[in-house]
């Protein structure tokens, strides 16, 4: 399973509230169970993050990474996202996670931000300006959902 994580994610490693289920989630990956997909505003971000966030990316091995371009075609999903008001024009940043994930095709996005991305409302408006541009509505998660595979 390919899986978009934002920067939250990684953040979320050193949240009280949300350390454990973010440690299985990052777990899973460098177990190669999930490939962690990410794109260059991931990676913008967690260069102006703190040192332990930005080394909790480094923990990712390279054959459980993939990193999928920024383009003209991702730039102009988020604008429509921009422009159906699912988003403020203040959460640009937002709106190019969930862009860049859904036209990369990811199986998935994973975040701890519940304001912009893990919002029912929201994941409904993005799933329809996604069909309306030709793809698929995008599943977006929080790190809980993601902690534990499906073993019995």
């Amino acid at each position: 399973m390919r899986v978009y994580a934002d920067t939250s994610v990684f953040g979320g490693v050193f949240d009280e509230e949300f350390a454990e289920p973010s440690r299985r989630f990052f777990d899973r990956v460098r177990q190669g169970e999930l490939t962690l997909v990410v794109s260059p505003q991931v990676l913008r971000e967690l260069s102006g993050a703190p040192q332990a966030v930005q080394d909790q990316f480094d923990t990712i091995p390279e054959s459980s990474l993939e990193t999928v371009p920024m383009s003209s075609t991702v730039e102009a999903l988020a604008d429509a996202y921009l422009a159906a008001g699912v988003l403020g024009s203040g959460s640009r940043d937002d709106a190019l996670h969930v862009a860049a994930a859904s036209v990369a095709n990811a199986d998935l996005i994973v975040s701890g931000n519940f304001r912009h991305i893990v919002n029912y409302g929201r994941i409904r408006k993005y799933g329809a300006v996604n069909v309306l541009h030709g793809y698929r509505p995008i599943e977006i998660r929080s790190p809980a959902e993601l902690a534990y595979g499906d073993e019995t």
